[in-house]
């Protein structure tokens, strides 16, 4: 019973692991994935407003050289470049609305067209930068942010102040080599190395944490299906052994059971009664102490090497009457084959011998009426010559 017991709890059954599979693995997936997108949404929300700060710095330096002093293109080339040196920082430019870079923080691309192929007229209508992303040099990830800045100081060349005090509406800007710059754009770029792997990192781990809860909840879930096969197998347990107990109980023949360490462990109701010891006083007492000499010379025998044993013999109970008794003793083994004790099985043979001898005294007198009829067979063919005799002489 203990070797069956291990193999129940070590051989879980397939369909209990497939089950826990379909169950957990939809929803731990779901939520490593969901984990992942909401990092990868941290991340460009992270950019989009680091890019955001620094377009907003660009437009704050540019107000302030408006209002202090007539800037020229080199003071925003110089602006450019001390903005860039940021080391998160992968490019920074402002272009018109054609596209024609105006300044760079690589200056040897001052003047030629940017990349642009955005919809400028959006870009002028919202007052949020927009981003994007693209490889760039040597397969690097950048984000890049756009967006447009007002204004941005080169020669003003018409103003108009309104009823409004201090409110200025700036009708024209205009550089040196007269480009239009009343609609500029700026477009930072935004190295995303680091964070790109920081965010695999994040997603590293929380892979590995859908699969450790994963783990944790089939851990969880296998005992519980355990536990409820344990109470199954223990109520049919309870039900197998309450039906042998009132079955060994209550049969017509005594059986009684021996311990390997020659203590009787069962005794039902028939050995009480064919013995005359109650199970009371017969359970956990040494065999000798309990039961006959008869039977004690059938457990030394069954000890002694034979696998069973089976014979009429004459018990005398402790009552000092003499019962005849037949008693079957074997040993009983365990699935390893090893000794687990011994089993005896006896049944009173008195009302069997009763019947046995009226059968016998049956069988006599059936043979002596037998005889009877043979005789008288034989004694009355010569009778009835005689009579016929007596009479044909009469």
């Amino acid at each position: 019973m203990k070797k069956e017991d291990k193999k129940t709890w070590i051989n879980v059954p397939p369909w209990i692991i497939i089950g826990a599979v379909f169950i957990l693995a939809p929803i731990f997936l779901y939520i490593a994935v969901e984990g992942i997108n909401k990092q990868k949404e941290y991340t460009e929300r992270l950019l989009l407003e680091r890019g955001t700060a620094l377009i907003r710095s660009f437009e704050a330096g540019t107000r302030t050289g408006l209002l202090g002093i007539k800037w020229d293109g080199s003071q925003i080339q110089k602006l450019v470049t001390e903005i860039a040196q940021q080391p998160d920082v992968d490019h920074l430019l402002v272009t018109d609305q054609k596209g024609k870079i105006l300044a760079h923080s690589d200056p040897t691309k001052v003047g030629k067209i940017y990349w642009l192929q955005l919809d400028t007229e959006k870009i002028y209508g919202s007052n949020v930068p927009e981003w994007r992303q693209f490889e760039g040099l040597d397969a690097k990830k950048v984000f890049e942010v756009y967006g447009k800045i007002s204004p941005l100081p080169g020669q003003l060349t018409a103003f108009i102040r309104t009823d409004t005090p201090h409110e200025l509406l700036r009708l024209r800007i205009s550089s040196e080599e007269g480009e239009d710059l009343s609609r500029p754009i700026v477009f930072v770029g935004l190295d995303m190395g680091p964070l790109e792997s920081a965010r695999k990192a994040d997603a590293r781990n929380t892979i590995i944490l859908a699969i450790i809860l994963l783990l944790i909840g089939f851990a969880g879930i296998i005992p519980l299906f355990l536990a409820h096969g344990y109470r199954t197998a223990r109520a049919s347990l309870s039900i197998i052994k309450v039906f042998s107990d009132t079955l060994v109980e209550n049969l017509p023949m005594g059986i009684l059971a021996i311990g390997i360490d020659g203590k009787i462990t069962s005794f039902n109701q028939a050995a009480e009664t064919l013995l005359k010891y109650s199970a009371e006083e017969a359970v956990g007492k040494e065999v000798g102490a309990v039961l006959p000499e008869s039977l004690r010379v059938l457990v030394d025998e069954l000890d002694s090497g034979d696998q069973m044993l089976s014979r009429a013999v004459d018990c005398t109970r402790s009552d000092g009457k003499t019962v005849p008794l037949e008693v079957t003793a074997t040993i009983l083994r365990g699935d390893e084959g090893d000794s687990l004790g011994d089993v005896l099985l006896f049944r009173d043979l008195t009302e069997i011998r009763k019947l046995r001898r009226e059968v016998e005294r049956s069988q006599r007198l059936a043979s002596l009426g037998r005889l009877a009829a043979g005789i008288a067979h034989e004694i009355r063919n010569p009778l009835s010559s005689i009579k016929g005799f007596a009479t044909y002489f009469r």
